[in-house]
């Protein structure tokens, strides 16, 4: 495989990417095609235009949401994790743990600077989008910072039967002033007279524990291109949608909603060209009437001319009945669309009378159908994101290094948010019901009750209710704190003399 070159090897396996590079741009011309254009496609060629715009507004909507889920603004989105037996070594000395914490927090922070200052968004913006469409992207973290987006029909790519990527193969056209000198004589040579642009393969196979890279033009490999990342640190990130074992690619979010995309489009645009029609004014005058057509033609706004009304009529297409069928499927179509990309119109259903408790329980089931969204770009795009810019950065000395297989980095959006919300909605019904058992009949144990409740909704309740001595303390606090509020300073100072000898008395019968 290593022998072949890499020009090669992209035609060999771009064979196995025909069929999923012709669903994504099926996928892109009813939502935005410009994220995946048709072959040949060039900045001055002219790309098809959608009748409908839900769809573009959905992929937009959903990119947003995603892209605010796992990298929010203004707070790490993960969380540096040692492990627990060498968090014990290290925390044996007095104060040790609070300034290993601390160090760590140093290094988070200089992380989600680097994030914030290279204009990752706007890249993973981008790249989320693709994911929504194609349903494939791979990004490039340059050793210089920043991100670079490749589009599906500009790389290939093989996994394992497991997911796992075992090469990469990528396409780019650089221009000819781009060629190293040394290159020169030999891509004159293999070139053509007329060739603006010239094709620079690069070429990312994992071999053993590493990640061999190196970089292809016209055959011959390109000086000093040649490279090594560890294996969980290469630059280049391939990432799908979907994950489908034994295939080398995902699908697209939009793909599954393909039907009613395409479906809305042809009523959108029946509905369209018939309203056109529709607003076309065109008179029709009796051939055999008294009434002359140049004279209707002519006339001006406000004029007078002789003939016969019954003579003139106006054409119509009466087809408003076969309309209102189209109208309500659409609007039928355009419900369910909303609902699976997020959209506010699919949270507050029309009516006066909408709570805010109802908007947010239907924002948080909207919400919840990404779990599985989450729980892939967690593991193939914010860890591996990470890792690498803590690799770039250390070789780059802005951090120092850590110590290989003991800080591990922890991620706390997306899924974990998720979590983390429901564990909010168990505690806030686990509430409601200490409430309710305020009012149950005294035959009924409300600690046991409270007890059963908590572990029904699967709420850890260390520590959540008092035990029967702290219950009886606080009880007796709160007694003699109404004492207090009842008999002022001086009712307190003659009953604590008044307590006095009893406690004496009582004393010195047990001494006795």
């Amino acid at each position: 495989m290593t022998g072949k070159t890499a020009a090669g090897r992209y035609q060999q396996l771009s064979n196995a990417r025909t069929s999923v590079l012709e669903r994504a741009r099926s996928a892109a011309k009813l939502t935005i095609p410009s994220l995946m254009p048709p072959s040949g496609h060039s900045e001055s060629s002219t790309l098809p235009t959608p009748f409908q715009g839900i769809g573009a507004r959905g992929v937009n909507n959903l990119a947003s949401k995603l892209l605010l889920a796992l990298l929010p603004p203004n707070s790490p989105f993960f969380r540096l994790m040692i492990d627990d037996f060498t968090l014990e070594k290290l925390t044996q000395r007095e104060g040790m743990r609070a300034e290993v914490e601390r160090g760590l927090n140093k290094i988070e922070r200089a992380l989600m600077t680097e994030i914030e200052t290279t204009a990752i968004r706007v890249s993973a913006f981008e790249a989320l989008k693709q994911l929504l469409v194609a349903g494939n992207v791979l990004i490039y973290l340059p050793p210089e910072g920043g991100m670079r987006v490749f589009r599906l029909d500009r790389y290939v790519v093989k996994r394992d039967p497991m997911g796992n990527v075992i090469e990469i193969v990528t396409r780019e056209d650089i221009s000819p002033d781009m060629v190293p000198e040394a290159m020169k004589a030999h891509v004159k040579q293999k070139s053509t007279s007329n060739e603006k642009t010239i094709e620079l393969y690069t070429h990312v196979i994992r071999q053993a524990d590493k990640w061999i890279i190196r970089q292809e033009i016209k055959g011959m490999t390109v000086p000093k291109s040649r490279g090594s990342y560890p294996l969980d640190k290469c630059p280049w990130i391939a990432l799908r949608f979907t994950k489908i074992d034994c295939e080398d690619y995902g699908r697209g979010y939009v793909e599954e909603y393909y039907g009613d995309l395409l479906s809305l489009e042809e009523l959108q645009k029946a509905i369209v060209e018939g309203s056109a029609a529709a607003a076309k004014v065109l008179f029709l005058v009796n051939p055999n009437g008294t009434t002359r057509m140049t004279d209707i033609a002519k006339a001006p706004s406000g004029s007078v001319r002789s003939g016969n009304a019954e003579d003139v009529s106006v054409l119509q297409l009466e087809k408003f009945a076969d309309f209102q069928i189209a109208f309500k499927t659409i609007e039928t179509i355009q419900q369910r669309l909303s609902f699976a990309f997020l959209l506010n119109t699919a949270i507050q259903r029309a009516g006066e009378r909408v709570t805010a408790e109802e908007i947010r329980y239907m924002a948080g089931e909207l919400e919840d159908a990404l779990g599985g969204v989450y729980s892939i770009l967690s593991q193939e795009f914010q860890l591996p994101l990470v890792r690498v810019i803590m690799f770039r950065m250390e070789r780059q000395r802005k951090i120092p290094a850590l110590p290989k297989g003991v800080v591990k980095p922890t991620i706390t959006t997306g899924l974990e948010a998720l979590g983390r919300g429901h564990d909010m909605n168990k505690l806030n019904l686990f509430a409601g019901a200490a409430v309710q058992a305020a009012g149950l009949p005294p035959e009924v144990n409300k600690a046991d009750f409270l007890t059963r409740v908590g572990t029904a909704l699967g709420i850890d309740m260390s520590g959540l209710m008092l035990s029967p001595e702290q219950l009886a303390q606080a009880q007796q606090a709160e007694m003699m704190r109404q004492m207090m509020d009842k008999l002022g300073p001086k009712g307190m100072d003659i009953l604590r003399d008044q307590l006095k000898p009893e406690a004496q008395d009582g004393t010195q019968a047990q001494v006795q």
